[in-house]
Parts: C-alpha cells; structure tokens; sequence
C-alpha cells in the first residue's frame, strides 16, 4: 500500500474512468467533480484528512462517477488497490468500521440530498411558487449534476454488474451468533438504540414504521441473504423502524462492531458482502438522486 503525493490541480482519477484502487487522505483536500475541465464543471464536495476517494471502484467494481483533484501541494495519499483491501484489514481491523461509517455518512448525507431534491421537484410543479436565492442555487446544482451525469449512470451499472460477482449465501461460513426468531418476534424497535447490524440467513422480515400502533406501515419485506439494521449500528442513533419476523424460525445472524475482526479472520467473504452492500445501497440512491435532478433539468429548459 503505497504512499502517494499530488500538488494542486493534479487529477487523482476522471469520471468514468475503471478503477482498481481507492484512497485515504492522510494529509491535504481533494476536491470532487463531475464535467471536470470539459465546460460547467461542478464541485460536488471536498474530503479531507481521514476520509477516502474512489472506494466504490474497489468495494462494487463501480466506474468512477466523479473526477477527484487535489486542491493543495503536497496532498498526501495512501493508495490501497483491490489486491491489497484483504492487507488493508489485516493490518488495523478498525479500518472495515471506519470504511463502514464512511459509507454509510455519504448514504446519509445522499438521502437529504435526494430529498431535497425531491421537494424542489415537487415545487417546480406548482404554479405561482415562491423561489429565494437558496432555492436558485439549488436550481444551479441540479442543474449541472444532471448535465454532467445524463446517462452515463446506466452505463456504468452495466459496467458494475458485468463485473460483479455471483451471490454467496450468508450462511455459508463461520457465524459469530445466530438467533432463530418465531413469527411475529419483535428483532429491534423504532427508537432504540442497539449498536448492531442483522443478517438473515433464512426466512422473513418485516421493516415497520410505527409499529403495533393505527398508524402501522409496512415499509418493506426483506428475504434470506439481506441485511439490515447497519446504519443504527455505524451511527449509534436510534432505530428508524422496527423488524418483525414474519416466518417461524427466521434466523439471524446479529453482529457487533467489535466483531468485525474475528469476522474478517474466519470469513473474510462475509466482511466483502457488507461492504458491496452498503456500496449497493449508495449507487442505487445515487440512481435515484440523478433521475430527479435530470426531472429538475428537464422543467428548465
């Protein structure tokens, strides 16, 4: 895992480039965009000490869907190639939580951008509206991410999923603990705070708001080889909803943070599954985040 120094203005990767490494700020700013250098480019965000760049063409054989540019002399990078993620592991443990909570604060700070964007969508259909300076620059953003980024999602998806390997069973391997749960069990509750993740190996589950209350909603049903329940875990914030299984004998399989090192020591596939899970999540809400800013684009011209 090599040291790597970049001063400014250098390119670390371009947009739509294939990737095989990702990168950790050690010292320095990268500065993220879409349309670098080709006209209306449109920084996205800047990263800093700590964060990484470029992990979901390791994590999800995803192509680079930004350009990453070091914004100071002397940026300094550590650079961790796909052959290299099992080293990465082994030598500190706590960088698979710590990639873990990256992901999971750009899944979190995503979804209030696509909500965001959903609301000035839904403005933009009502006539007579109000609009304020914020409400223009917000215009202005989706304007150029949409431009930027006008079908080259899909075609990186294609690209993602040519490359990405067959499903593997979650229970397959070794588990640290796994508890079999009878119909109607309530697995964790909306607004609790238990710093865990689940894996269902077998059966069915139901995700609810407002459980056993007249306003019940069924959110969604997941199935054998799912996980959930990992944002509560990362972030320590209570419970957005409840599970409830919903077949006899479901089991699950319950992981702790401080389990990730004996997890990764006996079934390193596991640890990988997390992660492409949690980067699946991630490229599907940036799927979404991009139609509505293209819906946004569409209105204006």
């Amino acid at each position: 895992m090599a040291e790597r120094l970049f001063n400014r203005g250098e390119e670390i990767f371009h947009q739509g480039d294939h990737g095989e490494t990702f990168y950790r700020i050690i010292d320095g700013t990268v500065g993220i965009y879409v349309n670098y250098s080709e006209g209306e480019e449109h920084k996205l965000t800047e990263l800093t000490k700590g964060q990484y760049v470029g992990e979901m063409a390791v994590i999800d054989s995803y192509p680079r869907s930004a350009t990453a540019v070091a914004l100071e002399d002397g940026t300094k990078l550590q650079e961790v190639s796909e052959n290299e993620l099992n080293n990465f592991f082994s030598e500190s443990p706590d960088n698979i939580v710590s990639l873990m909570k990256y992901l999971s604060l750009r899944i979190r700070d995503l979804t209030k951008d696509y909500e965001d964007a959903v609301s000035v969508a839904e403005t933009l259909n009502v006539a007579g509206r109000d609009t304020d300076e914020l409400f223009d620059e917000k215009l202005k953003k989706y304007k150029y991410y949409a431009k930027a980024n006008r079908g080259k999602m899909a075609k990186a998806e294609e690209s993602a999923e040519a490359a990405r390997e067959e499903k593997r069973s979650h229970s397959d391997g070794y588990a640290k603990r796994v508890e079999k749960y009878p119909k109607g069990t309530v697995i964790c509750k909306e607004g609790e705070t238990v710093e865990c993740m689940y894996d269902l190996h077998w059966g069915c589950v139901g995700i609810y708001k407002n459980y056993g209350t007249p306003e019940q909603v069924l959110l969604t049903e997941l199935y054998s080889d799912s996980f959930f329940g990992e944002m509560g875990m990362i972030s320590g914030e209570p419970r957005s909803a409840t599970a409830v299984s919903l077949d006899d004998e479901t089991a699950v399989e319950i992981i702790y943070p401080e389990d990730f090192q004996d997890l990764f020591e006996q079934n390193p596939p596991k640890v990988d599954m997390i992660l492409r899970h949690l980067s699946s999540r991630l490229r599907k809400l940036t799927q979404q985040y991009e139609t509505v800013c293209a819906q946004i684009y569409d209105k204006l011209i």
